[in-house]
């Protein structure tokens, strides 16, 4: 187990700074589009005044060289400042990311409830409820979250008035503000994902009810509730929980768009006005975020796996 343990997290690492380097060359190739970028339309640009800026700005080193000072700056927790403000990433990144992962936490935690929930029950009954889970998946994998966002801003904000449409409390002020505040986007992003993660769910489920430990349990008079939830569900769980390490990312890139509707301070909106206008320090460290959260997400889940799974406890 701690070998496979190991693994995984090597794996993270390497994933980790491959993801980095790549992006880093790619946002960071072309330095004088980048000083050009920041001057503006307004400004005399010249070739004298775009090599100044370029060197203001640090971009006329060698890419290698600029990773290798990026990467030093990363382990002492200074990712650059801004293009144009001159903010720093670590601070910005730092206002940005708890509402982030506020939202993201709260609807990955509740897409693996009614997942399990949902797809279980279908599984187990079939017959209607199967059928609704299916029509209901496939509405919503195919809806896109921000027609989503805008459906639920009209019912609960205009038509209902029971929810604000726009802003965000923080629970320092008021916790009841603050969870009516989440609340529809975290729905936004929860229909999606529940959609995909349910369906896993259940044809694990109904692949684990075919095999033949089920019919021995259930021939030694083992109650129905206990070979479902104490047997199907455990050896069901590893695919499912596959699907919910990925669902992050999905929720993450879903954010992007809920948090322009909503209006919310997120690392989405950020990663959004920053790439509008080329400040990379500021999509870097969205980036780099963004590839932790899930890279972390994906070792834990592999860990639950290994948990749940015996074979992997020998490794």
């Amino acid at each position: 187990m701690l070998t496979s343990v190991w693994r995984n997290l090597l794996r993270s690492v390497v994933v980790l700074a491959v993801v980095t380097f790549v992006v880093f060359f790619l946002m960071y190739g072309n330095g004088p589009g980048i000083a050009r970028a920041v001057m503006g339309m307004q400004a005399e640009v010249t070739e004298e005044n775009v090599a100044a800026k370029m060197v203001e700005l640090g971009l006329d080193q060698p890419l290698l060289v600029q990773y290798g000072h990026w990467v030093q700056g990363l382990f002492t927790g200074d990712l650059g400042r801004s293009f144009y403000t001159g903010q720093s990433v670590t601070e910005a990144l730092a206002t940005r990311v708890p509402f982030t992962l506020a939202i993201t936490a709260v609807a990955l935690v509740l897409t693996a409830l009614l997942s399990v929930l949902l797809g279980v029950t279908a599984a187990v009954k079939g017959g209607r409820i199967d059928r609704v889970l299916q029509f209901l998946s496939i509405l919503g994998t195919a809806v896109p979250s921000f027609i989503t966002s805008i459906v639920l801003v009209f019912l609960f904000a205009i038509f209902w008035r029971v929810l604000p449409a726009t802003g965000y409390v923080s629970p320092d002020v008021s916790l009841g503000g603050w969870a009516a505040s989440i609340t529809l986007p975290v729905f936004a992003l929860l229909i999606g994902a529940v959609s995909s993660a349910a369906q896993q769910f259940r044809t694990a489920t109904l692949d684990q009810l075919g095999k033949d430990y089920v019919r021995t349990l259930r021939a030694r008079g083992v109650s129905e509730r206990a070979v479902v939830f104490r047997h199907v569900l455990r050896n069901a769980a590893a695919p499912g929980l596959t699907v919910l390490s990925l669902t992050v990312f999905s929720l993450l890139g879903g954010a992007v768009f809920i948090e322009q509707v909503f209006a919310l301070p997120g690392l989405g909106q950020l990663a959004n006005s920053s790439a509008q206008i080329f400040d990379v320090p500021m999509v870097m460290g969205t980036v780099l975020v963004t590839a932790v959260i899930v890279l972390v997400v994906n070792f834990l889940g592999d860990l639950a796996i290994t948990l749940l799974n015996p074979k992997a406890r020998t490794r």
